[in-house]
């Protein structure tokens, strides 16, 4: 059983989201392999300080590139649609837990490439969000 001092540090870590930062940071120091990971986690944190205050946007792994490709691989045939299951596998893949259940077109099983990369976008920057919200 846990210990007071544990549950407290446990709910530390869960209040302040340390665990997913820590994650994202060791993620995109594994990703870009910067020659000075300390300079990098510093950018990263000052980049992730001022997408809190809306100035811009949080650091991410993907982009639009990267997002395209995804797109691609689902859509090989380019009908310029995805099925809703495919939308949904595609934002969990990329890490994303909090996934739009109605997305434009959801009633036609018909999610467009620009939807797709919208929904992504807003995904992918919630799960870097780490901060409280103001």
């Amino acid at each position: 059983m846990a210990t007071r001092r544990e549950k407290d540090a446990a709910d530390y870590l869960k209040k302040h989201k340390i665990i997913e930062l820590m994650e994202n940071l060791t993620s995109m120091l594994f990703f870009h392999r910067p020659e000075n990971p300390r300079e990098f986690l510093v950018e990263q944190l000052e980049q992730l300080k001022i997408s809190q205050h809306g100035g811009i946007k949080g650091p991410s792994l993907f982009n639009n590139s990267n997002l395209d490709a995804v797109y691609g691989i689902l859509d090989p045939t380019n009908q310029r649609y995805i099925t809703f299951e495919q939308y949904k596998q595609a934002l969990t893949t990329l890490g994303i837990k909090d996934i739009n259940a109605s997305p434009e077109c959801v009633n036609e099983n018909r999610i467009s490439h620009e939807t797709f990369k919208t929904e992504a976008i807003q995904g992918l920057q919630r799960c870097s969000a780490t901060y409280k919200k103001p």
